[in-house]
């Protein structure tokens, strides 16, 4: 034979449907959407006492939505509290729906050989915000969101790309966890009112 390689890529004998199957996926996706929630009500967000704080999840791609590339939550900081401290590759923005307060951002060294490694740098910067602005986290930034007011709460909406997901790079540490986190609370609509109202013990 004239590909003196030949001895190696005929080697084998498994077979699979792969490219087919991506036919198939394509020709029978519209049906599925059709099944998927344009709409989610209120009722059918999750809420989560996680380590990064209060969430009510509204869109994931858990939640059977038609929402491809993104993942967002509202998070809802109690008066005078603070958010986890984390630090994940993905940028994200947050819209800050109701209150005042300051992030503080701690950006960090990456390098990437046949390793992933990631240093923090010495500086810490402070950005205030409010009602209405937009709060940009720069790839794997070190972070964290204080509500600077002692009567009222703070809501901000996250958005994040969830592509990082699919390729692999879901690269998310907790640092810090919220001062709300405890795992034995299960969050409704009740409960987030005493957290809000100072009434949670």
């Amino acid at each position: 034979m004239a590909w003196t390689e030949s001895q190696y890529w005929l080697a084998g004998d498994v077979t699979h449907d792969l490219y087919q199957d991506l036919l198939d996926d394509a020709a029978t996706a519209p049906e599925r959407d059709k099944l998927r929630k344009k709409v989610v009500r209120p009722e059918e967000m999750p809420w989560e006492m996680s380590k990064q704080g209060l969430l009510k999840h509204l869109l994931h791609d858990k939640m059977n939505t038609r929402m491809e590339s993104v993942d967002a939550y509202m998070q809802i900081i109690p008066p005078g509290s603070h958010s986890g401290k984390h630090r994940h590759l993905a940028e994200e923005c947050l819209y800050v729906l109701e209150g005042k307060g300051y992030d503080l951002h701690q950006d960090c060294d990456v390098e990437i050989t046949d390793t992933y490694h990631w240093k923090a740098q010495d500086r810490v910067q402070k950005f205030e915000w409010e009602a209405g602005d937009i709060i940009y986290i720069p790839p794997n930034t070190i972070h964290q969101h204080f509500n600077a007011d002692p009567d009222r709460p703070v809501r901000l909406i996250s958005a994040i790309n969830r592509i990082y997901k699919k390729f692999g790079l879901n690269d998310v540490e907790q640092l810090e966890n919220a001062p709300e986190y405890d795992p034995s609370v299960t969050l409704n609509a009740k409960v987030i009112h005493a957290y809000i109202t100072g009434n949670s013990k």
